[in-house]
């Protein structure tokens, strides 16, 4: 049938919502068919698209392929052991765990006002201040709650992994993309990093990619990280990564957040059916339920970093695509 879904007690089109939303690009995937391919605002499949925190779900599966080859020893490693620069700091103290459950509990402001602590990271990678990344980092000390506890969300801790991870491997975030990731999953163009002035990816919202090449990604996670032969990504680590289940108490969906629960960088939704999110802010998400195989690509530029009708608007749309292709939205 076609997409459909409800929203403010009304039913609405994907033209609809098309209309509503500044949308750049929107692909659906169901089993191996494109459903809905659209590109708006001059956009062609081409361009690439900025995926702002989406990066962060895609920095979380280079560690579990990095876990998984031996580079990282251990999930529980304090992240010093790899970045000794962090010692004696908040980030350096947390394990890398913690830190992709976004739990570290260090304080760090992000607000998106240019006057947070996101913003003097951001000064630091464009070298527009006297302080490196790594130093913005190290002087972090204060906790807003014991590390472990609870879900606290700050790209300061994916920046710190994509660091680990970079010193781990002995390779910088793009190689390691292109090698473990881009290449195996058979993309279709190459893929960029934006990078600070001391060479390090912006792992926590610098990646760019096709809308084709995001949609081969959520068809790998669609697919528990298997591409025909290949284990791409390790099973066992993306459930661990994406199943509500298999989280403590305080992130699962509706307690990480009033909505969402939190695996390792990726965004769980309170649905019977494991079911979950890529999600950066000004609408880039990528939305995966591997039991139905059922994938959702959305671009957007949202007037506002989290807007918050636009993300209820979206919600409703991929219960309607679940509900309509045979996928299951039920909670």
């Amino acid at each position: 049938g076609e997409i459909a879904y409800e929203y403010n007690g009304r039913r609405h089109t994907l033209d609809d919502y098309l209309e509503h939303q500044r949308v750049t690009a929107l692909l659906i995937l169901k089993d191996d068919r494109v459903i809905v391919e659209r590109y708006r605002y001059d956009r062609q499949p081409a361009d690439r698209f900025l995926s702002f925190s989406m990066a962060k779900s895609i920095v979380s599966m280079l560690a579990g392929i990095a876990l998984d080859k031996g580079i990282l020893s251990s999930l529980d490693d304090p992240a010093a052991k790899y970045v000794p620069e962090l010692a004696g700091s908040g980030y350096g103290n947390a394990t890398i765990g913690q830190l992709l459950r976004m739990s570290s509990g260090v304080k760090f402001v992000e607000q998106y006002d240019g006057r947070d602590d996101i913003a003097r990271l951001r000064r630091a990678r464009l070298g527009a201040s006297a302080e490196s990344p790594l130093e913005v980092l190290a002087s972090f000390r204060e906790q807003s709650f014991p590390a472990g506890e609870k879900m606290g969300y700050s790209s300061a801790e994916t920046a710190v992994v994509g660091y680990v991870l970079a010193r781990a491997a002995q390779q910088n975030l793009a190689t390691l993309t292109a090698q473990w990731l881009w290449q195996p999953l058979g993309a279709e163009a190459e893929a960029s990093w934006q990078i600070g002035i001391d060479g390090q990816e912006q792992a926590e919202g610098g990646f760019n990619a096709t809308l084709r090449d995001y949609a081969r990604l959520g068809w790998l996670l669609a697919h528990d990280g298997r591409r025909g032969p290949m284990q791409i990504v390790p099973a066992a680590y993306l459930l661990d990564a994406t199943d509500p289940t298999r989280q403590p108490e305080a992130f699962r969906p509706r307690a990480a957040t009033p909505y969402f629960g939190y695996g390792y960088q990726f965004w769980l939704f309170p649905m019977r059916s494991r079911t979950f999110a890529l999600l950066g802010i000004y609408g880039q998400s990528i939305f995966v339920q591997p039991e139905s195989k059922i994938v959702m690509v959305h671009t957007a530029a949202y007037a506002n970093p989290k807007q918050p009708d636009a993300t209820i608007e979206r919600d409703a749309l991929w219960r309607g695509v679940l509900a309509i292709l045979g996928g299951n939205p039920q909670p």
